[in-house]
């Protein structure tokens, strides 16, 4: 599917061949048709786009909207905060820190019962299944293990398919593509919230961005001294923290979160911002250590123990010698190449489920039944093929006690090592992996099983239409993989099969996500090991250099698969060649600063756009002048309390001030939007005129003309802009001649224009020549 930002900022239309006939033509800059008698212009003319402005959310087609992180600048906004009292201003800052309090304890709080319930469930499920297994009530096992699988995961399906389906998959690149600027409906609303259970990132994101809504008209919460974060720059900054927060509450990784939010999903970063996600982070570990503390005293059932706790599973006193660095990089070489595999295998995957979820919810039911099935068979039957081995230690084998090891089909005192691997949770699985000194716990053919095993089910089942993270079957895989490692490698080194199942996950970590500071902390806050720091970071750095020499990562991958317009952090080379002006197409929509009601109208309603500049003309201003730009919001508030007057005249900004408040054209919830429709006007109406003075932003951001590319790009993505004015190189000229947002920068949209550049477009040093990477790379979207 195509990726695009829409036209004016924006909306981002496509689909079909019909909404392309509905969309209105675009307004990203050219000629304004208003002025033509005052200057005469040499920009270029070129083709309609027909880049996407809709992305697929969930399993639907939704059309998109960029956020707005510029701050308004008008008389009425400006009378608005000199009015504050130093009392107000001291209660907006108080909120925000109260926020992100709120935040870090709710996320907490949903991040433990998350996991509790998941141990608790799975708990019961397997303490059957074994009793029923002792009993060697083989097939009755089985249907109670797929059996419980399937309704788990049909349920899942259902609340998805019906109730939010935003809420399926990690959520994570709508968490990217929003911090990023680009919002689309429902990925963060209640229902997806209450839908999503398990990734936690979009968890966080969710809350965050419900308590940033500043109140609820429909439910009766409007107070006043809410009214201060209707904005996208707070919502924004609580949606950050979030998403800090749920990266905290399911690792127990409070540095981590931040730095997973700075490193992988922000865009741009202020200082009083990452002071507030470190508080909110530090309020999620303060939470989970006091919920986990009630656990430690028997409350939370026979197998609830809070979470993905791993602390303590690596030895203290590692120790490793120049020798043992081949291994590591050996480990880091395999994991980076995997990791590219598997996104690439994820993405053709990902292509065939989309295509299925899209006949309906049916389809999308009978997949999640397929998936379920062959997953339940693969964990069920496979363990048949592993050996027995004697049982040794204090925890093998028992029931009804978290981490023990399986009996399966072995004689008493006995256990099978693959199926301790398959009938435990993730978290379990991945603690016994990490464990020292279980070297000789595992077989070499239950590992490789596993690991093949564990890799193949990750991929096939993120398409399904439910609720499925990312990190915990990744680092689940890259721990067996490690494992596999460690036992190649024999007697070659020293180091212990928990450590390489500690640095495989990692690799994985590197080679499929291609983070590399967030994952360190995040890996260090699990095992609580600072001694693992140089391997980690050696891993780290290869592993993600390998596998970018193949395809981006996982998340990039997704986000162009679903149409998400994200503005890429390097600047293409062709964009040097280029200048603002070269990418704008016509005709531009103006208004003059005091318009006929009647106009504002009709342009509202056979445009999509989202910002207009407005032209101060005579006799308001000689020669005409650029007085800012106006919102549509803006106009649509204006229409609605009939600010109009008989005659084209200035009425005033006292007047403007006694007529409305800053809360009037507060922004709404995220993906709600007013419409011109629901506005009615009577003819006499029609013929009477606003002035917009006070309502215009007056100070928007400009380039000029001859910008290139690339320059205005750094400058539109780290400022987090919407629109971004062109004025004219001469004074002579009109005062603006085009407009700059999202969608034109799309490399879909500057290709399409400039066809000639497609062979100057920059990509990584990926290699081409090969048949392994010709397979390997990822494929056209």
């Amino acid at each position: 599917m195509a990726n695009a930002a829409g036209a004016s900022e924006e909306e981002l239309p496509r689909a079909s061949s019909a909404d392309e006939e509905v969309v209105e033509e675009e307004q990203i800059g050219t000629v304004n048709e208003r002025l033509l008698d005052y200057r005469s212009l040499n920009l270029r003319r070129h083709a309609p786009n027909n880049t996407s402005q809709v992305a697929i959310v969930g399993s639907n087609l939704c059309p998109i909207e960029s956020l707005d992180y510029e701050l308004v600048e008008n008389d009425l906004f400006n009378q608005d905060w000199r009015s504050r009292s130093r009392s107000a201003i001291l209660r907006y800052v108080f909120l925000k820190w109260t926020f992100c309090l709120f935040i870090g304890c709710v996320a907490g709080a949903i991040g433990f019962f998350n996991n509790l319930a998941v141990e608790n469930i799975a708990g019961l499920k397997f303490v059957a299944v074994s009793n029923l297994m002792l009993a060697d009530k083989y097939w009755t096992a089985f249907a109670v293990f797929a059996g419980s699988n399937l309704a788990l995961l049909m349920f899942a399906t259902v609340i998805t398919a019906f109730v939010s389906t935003a809420a399926g998959g990690s959520g994570i690149p709508e968490v990217k593509a929003y911090l990023n600027g680009v919002d689309a409906p429902d990925i963060f609303s209640l229902r997806t919230l209450a839908v999503k259970a398990g990734p936690m990132v979009h968890i966080g994101a969710c809350i965050g961005a419900i308590v940033g809504q500043g109140g609820s008209r429909k439910y009766g919460m409007n107070w006043r001294w809410l009214r201060y974060f209707k904005n996208d720059r707070d919502r924004r900054d609580l949606v950050t923290c979030g998403a800090a927060a749920g990266i905290a509450a399911a690792f127990r990784a409070p540095v981590g979160g931040v730095l997973f939010a700075l490193e992988s999903l922000c865009s741009w970063w202020r200082s009083a911002l990452l002071w507030r996600a470190f508080f909110t982070t530090a309020v999620v570990a303060v939470t989970l250590r006091a919920l986990v503390d009630v656990c430690e005293r028997g409350n939370c059932g026979l197998f609830g123990k809070g979470g993905l706790i791993m602390y303590d599973v690596t030895a203290d006193n590692i120790t490793y010698h120049l020798a043992d660095l081949p291994p590591v990089i050996l480990l880091g070489v395999i994991g980076g190449i995997l990791g590219s595999l598997y996104n690439f295998l994820m993405l053709k995957v990902l292509h065939i489920f989309s295509q299925v979820n899209e006949k309906g919810c049916t389809y999308k039911l009978l997949l999640a039944a397929t998936v379920s099935i062959i997953t339940s068979c693969c964990l069920f039957g496979l363990p048949w093929l592993a050996p027995c081995s004697p049982c040794v230690k204090d925890d093998c084998p028992s029931i009804g006690r978290s981490g023990s090891f399986s009996n399966f089909q072995c004689l008493p005192n006995q256990y099978n090592d693959l199926a301790s691997l398959f009938f435990n949770t993730n978290d379990d699985t991945i603690r016994k992996l990490f464990s020292n000194g279980s070297n000789d716990d595992f077989h070499k053919s239950s590992i490789m099983v596993s690991f093949i095993t564990s890799y193949v089910l990750g991929i096939i089942s993120y398409g399904v239409a439910a609720p499925f993270g990312l990190f915990v079957p990744v680092i689940l895989t890259g721990a067996t993989y490690g494992r596999v490692i460690g036992m190649l490698m024999g007697s070659n080194t020293s180091l212990d099969h928990g450590l390489f199942a500690v640095l495989g996950a990692a690799s994985f970590l590197g080679g499929t996500m291609r983070m590399t500071v967030s994952v360190c902390v995040i890996i260090l806050e699990l095992t609580n090991n600072l001694l693992l720091l140089p391997l980690v970071m050696l891993v780290l750095l290869i592993s993600k250099s390998v596998a970018d020499s193949f395809n981006p990562n996982i998340y990039d991958l997704i986000l162009k698969l679903k149409g998400l317009p994200y503005l890429e952090d390097h600047v293409e080379p062709y964009m040097r060649q280029l200048t603002v002006s070269d990418v704008v197409a016509g005709p531009l929509r103006t208004f003059n600063s005091v318009e006929k009601v009647g106009s504002i109208v009709h342009i509202l309603k056979t445009t999509g756009h989202h910002a207009f500049p407005v032209i101060d003309e005579p006799p308001f201003s000689s020669p005409p002048v650029l007085y800012g730009l106006i919102l549509r919001g803006h106009l649509l508030s204006l229409l609605r309390k009939k600010y109009f007057q008989p005659t084209c005249s200035l009425a005033g900004s006292n007047h403007a001030s006694k007529k409305f408040v800053a809360d009037d054209f507060a922004k709404r919830g995220s993906g709600k939007q007013d419409s011109i429709d629901n506005i009615e006007l009577t003819a006499e109406e029609m013929e009477m005129f606003i002035d917009l003075h006070p309502f215009i932003n007056t100070s928007p951001y400009t380039v000029v003309e001859t910008m290139s590319l690339a320059k205005a790009l750094l400058l539109f993505r780290e400022v987090g802009l919407r629109h971004l004015l062109i004025v004219p190189k001469s004074a002579n000229r009109a005062p603006v001649v085009g407009i700059l947002t999202r969608h034109d920068f799309m490399p879909e949209h500057i290709l399409g224009l400039h066809p000639y550049l497609t062979k100057s477009r920059w990509k990584r040093l990926r290699f081409r020549t090969s048949i392994f990477t010709k397979f390997f790379r990822a494929p056209s979207i």
